[in-house]
């Protein structure tokens, strides 16, 4: 069973077999309507059922738009509309969905709530984000890059703000495709010790700071994320303490003069990001959240066994 909780369910070799593949489905259907399958519609009588405790749009969308391109179909479910929005068990809810559809996708909160139902699902499950990891964007962050060109052994990536759950699969990443991975953050706000640990035994050479500067300079990619996420309460105290950490045409300015700026979004012009950067020349973001679409698809045909 090929659950996708975290990127190292899979490790290196399958995300790189993973980037390949997107690489080559996305080039293949370059001149075809959205809406039309791949050729060879590799999911054809496939199911995946979409769980959302979160709200979204690019994972909504690309892992929908991804099963009809595959020929497949999905299944939309808010929990407010589920049993499980009721106080079903969400290992009752599993078994039931799991003699149903062929694979299922949750976007939640808690990451226990994944890990159980994967255990008791009987089908693989994939991690559209929990609190704790979001591999699925991780993968379209690094086809991105790959697909400009950039290697990733060796790369130098700086992450400003938050150690987040997108830090922590970016930080696993950085272990499992062996790049470097300058983190800076506010005190208080390191990504948790275990998964830098992990990292580094994997080979990934991550730093955790409190300097901007520091971590951007001579950096080939500079990374940051909204610094109020859903659900989380202290605003005001957290836009205090990660003001210094804006990425803006200062910070840039530390960086290679050719480095990409990335940011999963929805972005806060202003906060995290200046606008001249995310809508500058530097920036890859729609690329990055176009790739969603490409990357979901390669991660479902390697739970359902076809990578």
């Amino acid at each position: 069973m090929r659950h996708f909780l975290n990127l190292s369910d899979a490790g290196g070799d399958a995300i790189a077999a993973m980037l390949n593949d997107a690489i080559d489905r996305k080039a293949a259907r370059a001149n075809l309507p959205k809406g039309v399958p791949d050729p060879d519609a590799p999911l054809a009588g496939r199911v995946l059922a979409m769980i959302f405790e979160k709200n979204s749009t690019r994972t909504r969308v690309s892992f929908d738009m991804a099963m009809r391109q595959l020929g497949g179909t999905s299944i939309v479910m808010e929990s407010a509309g589920m049993q499980l929005g009721r106080g079903e068990t969400v290992a009752d809810t599993a078994q039931v969905l799991g003699r149903m559809v062929d694979a299922i996708m949750i976007r939640t909160d808690d990451h226990a709530k994944i890990e159980e139902l994967a255990d008791r699902a009987g089908v693989p499950v994939i991690n559209g984000l929990t609190d704790h990891s979001h591999p699925c964007q991780i993968v379209a962050d690094l086809l991105t890059l790959v697909e400009r060109g950039i290697s990733l052994p060796g790369l130098q990536m700086a992450w400003l703000g938050d150690g987040n759950n997108v830090a922590h699969s970016m930080i696993e990443a950085a272990g499992l495709m062996k790049f470097r991975l300058r983190l800076a953050v506010p005190p208080g706000y390191e990504p948790e010790g275990e998964v830098v640990e992990r990292a580094r035994a994997n080979g990934g050479e991550v730093t955790v700071l409190h300097d901007p500067v520091e971590a951007a300079t001579d950096a080939s990619v500079i990374v940051t994320d909204c610094w109020v996420s859903m659900g989380q309460s202290g605003a005001e105290e957290r836009m205090k303490a990660l003001a210094p950490y804006q990425v803006n045409a200062e910070l840039m300015g530390k960086a290679r003069a050719d480095a990409v700026f990335m940011h999963c979004l929805p972005a806060h012009r202003g906060e995290e990001v200046t606008a001249d950067v995310i809508d500058g020349p530097q920036s890859a973001v729609w690329d990055e959240a176009e790739n969603r679409l490409h990357a979901q698809k390669s991660v479902l045909r390697w739970v359902l066994g076809q990578l």
